[in-house]
């Protein structure tokens, strides 16, 4: 007779090397969660920003109940959608689900890319993320950054141009990025796009608010520059929607489309409708983002960089070379292992 195993969270608190500006506020500190079984025999991570509005502490009662009394884990692959079911918080599904992929893929003896029966992933280079700042800052820490190739500048304050005039100066060679998170007014947007086009800007990232769906549509269609959705796409159903009003790619998150099989059947979905890809995450630590970092061959494009912006990362596991480019582990599972003592957020 099988034996419950044992569900153990903790919460951290993540230290930002730099205040973390963009068009919803600033932060310095993240909070996530640690999820992991009984002898550390799957791991799983948790997180949403605060601009998302959900109290993370929704998370903690949805593992209590979940917990209570143990847990018989899934056996195969196919029984672990219905083990997590469909309630609760995205991302705490999310964690939970990782937590049994990553037992099942352990026990298997494989990393979880090839447990999925997924390509190798590629050694892509991932986008460095610049914050909002003064046209100077951001122009010095696109210089600082020199070494990376692909650089996303969080853009949404009344410099936005200024800023990208800097940066482009101080950084002819890079590719250049720019995500709004909501932040234009449709007519904002249109202003830009003239200047964003002469700059040679290779991605707009969510420019208008979540709901502004057919607008995205519209702004798609006045430019050759990709507009690719993230805080619109939040479900397998906003897909069709996305694809319908004509925008070019979406960014798929583990944490708000529930894990790594969600993120599956969007991405599948997606390339049926003639989308791209782009691989997100939030700000998070080395599992949750080498997690998603086994998906990395069924991409267009990379955002896989939460691990280089946080101070503290308590673990080892995707690694990027000098150039940005990302290797991920080959040890069974997610390939994760612990860096240092974990403290208590």
């Amino acid at each position: 007779m099988a034996t419950p195993s044992i569900l153990h969270w903790q919460r951290l608190t993540l230290v930002l090397r730099h205040p973390f500006r963009l068009s919803y506020g600033v932060s310095e500190t993240r909070h996530t969660y640690w999820l992991r079984l009984e002898d550390d025999l799957g791991w799983g991570e948790a997180t949403l920003p605060p601009y998302y509005g959900v109290d993370l502490n929704t998370f903690e009662a949805f593992w209590e109940q979940r917990a209570r009394g143990g847990l018989y884990l899934p056996q195969s692959l196919e029984e672990v959608p219905a083990w997590v079911g469909d309630e609760g918080p995205a991302a705490a599904r999310c964690a939970l689900e990782m937590v049994a992929l990553d037992y099942l893929a352990r026990q298997a003896g494989q990393p979880l890319y090839r447990w999925l029966d997924l390509p190798a992933p590629p050694r892509l280079p991932t986008s460095v993320t610049i914050a909002i700042d003064t046209p100077d800052a951001m122009a010095d820490m696109a210089w600082r950054m020199r070494a990376y190739p692909v650089l996303k500048l969080k853009l949404g304050s009344p410099e936005d141009l200024a800023c990208l005039e800097a940066v482009r100066s101080a950084r002819p060679d890079a590719e250049i990025r720019v995500d709004a998170n909501a932040g234009w007014t449709p007519d904002e947007a249109k202003t830009y796009l003239p200047r964003l086009e002469a700059l040679g800007i290779a991605m707009i990232e969510q420019p208008l608010p979540k709901a502004a769906i057919a607008e995205m549509g519209q702004l798609q269609a006045m430019t050759h520059i990709p507009i690719v959705a993230d805080e619109s796409l939040q479900t397998y159903a906003d897909v069709e929607a996305l694809a319908a009003a004509g925008v070019r790619g979406v960014n798929v998150k583990l944490m708000k489309t529930g894990g790594v099989l969600n993120a599956l059947r969007i991405i599948r979905r997606a390339r049926e409708l003639g989308l791209n890809i782009l691989l997100g995450c939030m700000i998070e630590t080395s599992l949750g983002t080498t997690a998603m970092a086994h998906l990395a061959a069924l991409a267009d494009w990379l955002d896989l960089d939460a691990p280089l912006l946080i101070a503290n990362d308590p673990f080892e596991g995707l690694v990027y070379d000098a150039e940005g480019r990302i290797h991920v582990p080959e040890r069974p599972g997610i390939g994760v292992i612990l860096r240092q003592e974990v403290e208590h957020g």
